[in-house]
């Protein structure tokens, strides 16, 4: 691509971002300091008399409790972390109320752990209350649910969490805004346009570190890869730039923008493949690799490995005998019949299906 075709992707990319009519805006701890949430708010009410909806992802809950709880730093037990979020979420909620209530607006807070949206039941149920929430003009203030998630339930920080509320709302525009003006190179310069993370942004992620978040750059190229697919556009921009948010939907040249991958994930396929967490792994043959790779459903007999401890309907990751992930699914045996079947027919020549093509993700290259 030559420096002039990439200027022009740039430059409608960016012109895309004023017809985004839906957006998320996460904000990290170390932003939602001193009068933070008045900015944001007077911005939120600006989205919404330009006739869009807007959703917050807001971190900031242990930050506020570890301070009540009078602790000297961010405790690292997962007992006193959860104290922490426990004491800190009504702070959080009261003060987006004060700021918002001014504007108008209603903050409606909502709490999820990654259980919550494995679940498709559950998820189902979040889409639906996340809707009619924003039908009745209420501004839903989405965090985890830090005081009751541990370890195993939990989606790392809210970067990821907002990456996957963006199938769960339908947003075109995510942004993640934190203490960075964006993706920056090895010299320390803004990157402002990034058409592939894979090729063009991950060597660039040493990212930002505090003692107050938990989501350095790394994590928010993966949240970004992850909402691009869902349909998305995201940009990663500076909290502290004043008139942020208005600047990012009037085109402007400020953050880092990575636009929507053309052909999208379902809602359905990108909780498969970036929701759910994989339980164990199938060892394909070159055979089965080459039928994964155009969408076709994994049988026994292509199967030369299974990994792990999973059961019927759990997410698997398929690996190709160099280990290199291809494709997600949803198993249809155990991980004990799984070995028994892998390798083999049947005496009538068939051979089982471990994977249904309806429920496999092939996942993009890197």
């Amino acid at each position: 691509m030559t420096d002039t075709e990439r200027d022009h992707e740039h430059s409608t990319a960016r012109a895309r971002l004023s017809k985004c009519r839906r957006l998320i805006i996460k904000i990290g701890s170390k932003s939602l300091t001193g009068d933070a949430w008045d900015h944001f708010a007077a911005e939120v009410r600006a989205m919404r008399d330009a006739r869009r909806e807007v959703v917050i992802v807001s971190s900031g809950a242990i930050a506020l409790g570890f301070q009540r709880l009078a602790l000297r730093a961010r405790p690292k037990d997962i007992a006193w972390l959860q104290a922490s979020a426990a004491a800190g979420q009504s702070s959080l909620m009261r003060k987006w109320e004060d700021a918002l209530s001014p504007h108008g607006l209603v903050a409606a807070q909502v709490l999820l752990t990654h259980a919550d949206l494995a679940d498709r039941t559950r998820t189902n149920n979040a889409q639906r209350a996340l809707s009619a929430l924003l039908e009745a003009g209420a501004v839903p203030i989405i965090n985890e649910n830090d005081a009751v998630a541990v370890e195993e339930i939990k989606f790392g920080d809210n970067d990821q969490l907002a990456s996957m509320v963006v199938p769960l709302v339908g947003a075109d525009l995510l942004m993640l805004l934190s203490d960075v003006e964006g993706l920056l190179d090895d010299r320390g310069r803004r990157v402002p346009f990034v058409k592939s993370i894979a090729r063009e942004a991950r060597h660039f992620a040493g990212g930002s570190k505090s003692g107050v978040g938990t989501g350095g750059m790394t994590s928010k190229l993966e949240a970004a890869h992850r909402a691009t697919l869902a349909g998305a556009n995201v940009v990663i921009a500076h909290a502290r730039t004043q008139g942020i948010v208005g600047q990012v939907l009037a085109g402007d040249d400020t953050g880092t923008i990575f636009p929507a991958v053309h052909q999208r994930l379902s809602a359905r396929k990108h909780w498969i493949a970036f929701t759910l967490r994989p339980r164990g792994a199938l060892v394909l043959d070159r055979g089965a690799t080459e039928a994964v790779a155009k969408n076709r459903s994994v049988l026994a007999v292509g199967v030369v490995g299974v990994r792990g401890s999973f059961q019927v309907g759990d997410s698997v990751s398929l690996v190709t005998a160099e280990n290199v992930e291809i494709a997600r699914g949803l198993v249809r045996l155990s991980a004990v019949d799984a070995a028994r079947a892998c390798g083999r027919r049947t005496e009538d020549g068939r051979s089982e299906e471990l994977v249904s093509r309806d429920d496999l993700v092939v996942l993009p290259e890197e």
